[in-house]
C-alpha cells in the first residue's frame, strides 16, 4: 500500500513538474532571457510613434471609433494622405538628441492602414501621394543614428472586411442581439491569415528588429482574446523568424511565463515595480505628452518638461524603462510643442543621463530622502539621489554616514561637501543656487 501511494505520488509530482512545462512556450532559460534583454534594460528610454490617416483629423487616433465613422466617410484621409514633409532622419536625430535609445512605429494601427508596403492589401502607404513604403525609410534612418528599432503592429483592424464587429469597432450596435446580423459574411480566419502573413512581412522584409508591440486583446463578451490572433502561433513564428525579438505582453498570453516579455502599464505611473508570483517582471510604461497617442491639433493637456522627466526618473527607480510617445502630423513633422518638450528632456539627458542608462531601483538599505527619487547602477555601483524640490543647503541622507566614498553634482561634477551626523545621517552641503537643471542630481560613489 505504501509503495503503491509512493508510486502515485511520484506520478502526480511528475504530472505537476509536466504542467510547469507546458506553461513555457519556448525552451529559453531565465539567464538567457536575461541576456536577451539586457540592452533594452540598460537603454531604459525610448520614443514611441503614433501615425497613420489620423493625423488628418487630428483628434485622437481612435477617432474613427469614437465617432462612428464608416469605412466610406474614412476613405477621404486615404484619398487625400500625403505626407510631403516626412523626413525620418530628422525624427531619429531628435530622438537621439533627447536621450531615447530606441524608437517604436505603429506600422498599423486599429485603422487597418499600413505605412509598409504590403502584398497583403491595398490600404497602404504606397497607394497614396507618399508612393512608397514609409516604413523602410523610418528603420534605415534610425538604425543609421544607432537607435534600436522596434515595430508596433495593431492585432485590432477596422477596415478589413473578415474583421468581426466587435465592442470597440466603429459600427458596433447599440443592441447586443444586432451582432451576429451585422458579421455575417465576416471571416475571422480569414483575418488571422492575414494578420500572420503580414506580421512575417514585417519580420522578413527589413531586417533585424528589435522589439515588437502587439496590441492589443481585450477578452470577454464581444471581445477578443488569444484565439481570436491564434496567438500562440502567431508568437512562435516571430521568435522564430526574429530570435533575439523582444515582445510585448498584449497578446493574451498570460497563462504562459514567456507569453510576452515584458508588461506595459499604460498612461499611469506604476506604485511599485511589478511582480508576478512574487517575482519581479520587466516592465516598460508607455506614456504620451499630451492625452492622445496620435496627433490632436486641439489637446491642450501637455505634459511640461519637469512632469516627463519625473516620469523617466521614477520608472527607472523602480525598475522599469519609459516609452514616450509622438505623434505626428500628417505631412509628417513632429509639431512644435513635442519638439520643445523633446529638447529640454534631451538639455537634461545630456548631463545627467548617468543616472539613468544602466540604472535601477536602489537597494531598500538606501533610503529615500523626501522630495527625490533614487536610482542605482549595479555595474558602477553608484547612487542617485534626484533633488524634485531643491532643498536650502543643507540634506541629508538617512543612514548613509559612512557609506559614501565621494558625493558631486552630475550636471558639472563639481564636488559637494558631506559630513557624518549623530544620527548616522550624512549632512550634504549644496550651494545655495540651483544648478541650471530641471531637477538636478547628486552622484554618490559609495564606499
Amino acid at each position: 500500500m505504501k509503495k503503491l501511494s509512493l508510486c502515485i505520488l511520484t506520478f502526480l509530482v511528475f504530472l505537476s513538474a509536466v504542467n510547469a512545462q507546458e506553461k513555457r512556450i519556448f525552451n529559453e532559460t531565465d539567464a538567457q532571457k536575461e541576456q536577451r534583454l539586457a540592452w533594452w534594460v540598460n537603454d531604459r528610454f525610448g520614443m514611441f510613434i503614433h501615425w497613420g490617416l489620423y493625423s488628418m483629423p487630428s483628434r485622437h487616433e481612435w477617432v474613427k471609433s469614437n465617432e462612428h465613422i464608416t469605412d466610406s466617410a474614412y476613405q477621404k484621409y486615404f484619398d487625400l494622405y500625403n505626407p510631403d514633409l516626412y523626413n525620418p532622419r530628422e525624427w531619429a536625430r531628435q530622438a537621439k538628441a533627447a536621450g531615447m535609445k530606441y524608437a517604436v512605429i505603429t506600422t498599423k494601427h486599429h485603422e487597418g492602414f499600413c505605412l509598409f508596403d504590403s502584398r497583403y492589401t491595398d490600404y497602404k502607404a504606397p497607394n497614396t501621394a507618399a508612393k512608397r513604403d514609409l516604413i523602410k525609410e523610418w528603420v534605415e534612418a534610425f538604425r543609421a543614428e544607432g537607435l534600436k528599432v522596434g515595430f508596433y503592429y495593431s492585432l485590432i483592424d477596422w477596415h478589413h472586411p473578415d474583421y468581426t464587429i466587435d465592442r470597440v469597432h466603429p459600427q458596433r450596435p447599440s443592441d447586443p442581439k444586432d451582432y451576429d446580423k451585422l458579421n455575417k459574411g465576416r471571416d475571422m480566419e480569414k483575418y488571422r491569415t492575414y494578420l500572420k502573413n503580414q506580421v512575417k512581412e514585417l519580420m522578413t522584409n527589413y531586417g533585424k528588429i528589435d522589439i515588437l508591440w502587439t496590441d492589443f486583446s481585450f477578452p470577454g463578451e464581444h471581445g477578443k482574446d488569444h484565439n481570436d490572433w491564434n496567438s500562440l502561433d502567431l508568437i512562435k513564428m516571430i521568435r522564430k523568424l526574429q530570435p533575439g525579438i523582444i515582445i510585448n505582453d498584449r497578446l493574451d498570453l498570460g497563462e504562459y511565463e514567456d507569453g510576452g516579455d515584458f508588461a506595459t502599464p499604460e498612461q499611469y505611473k506604476v506604485s511599485e515595480w511589478p511582480t508576478r508570483n512574487g517575482k519581479r517582471i520587466h516592465w516598460e510604461t508607455c506614456q504620451t505628452f499630451s492625452g492622445s497617442w496620435g496627433y490632436y491639433r486641439d489637446e491642450t493637456s501637455w505634459k511640461d518638461n519637469k512632469q516627463l522627466l519625473v516620469l523617466l526618473i521614477e520608472s527607472v527607480s523602480k525598475g522599469g524603462n519609459l516609452l514616450l510617445n509622438v505623434g505626428p502630423t500628417s505631412r509628417g513633422t513632429f509639431d512644435a510643442r513635442a519638439q520643445d518638450r523633446l529638447k529640454g528632456m534631451g538639455e537634461w539627458m545630456q548631463v545627467n543621463g548617468r543616472s539613468i542608462y544602466g540604472c535601477t531601483e536602489a537597494p531598500a538599505e538606501f533610503k529615500r530622502p523626501d522630495n527625490s527619487l533614487l536610482t542605482y547602477n549595479p555595474t558602477t555601483k553608484r547612487l542617485y539621489v534626484h533633488l524634485l524640490d531643491y532643498p536650502l543647503q543643507r540634506f541629508e541622507l538617512p543612514g548613509m554616514k559612512g557609506k559614501v566614498k565621494y558625493a558631486q553634482l552630475l550636471n558639472d561634477g563639481s564636488e559637494v561637501k558631506m559630513r557624518g551626523t549623530d544620527k548616522g545621517d550624512l549632512a550634504l552641503e549644496l550651494p545655495v543656487r540651483k544648478p541650471d537643471v530641471e531637477i538636478p542630481v547628486i552622484e554618490l560613489i559609495l564606499q
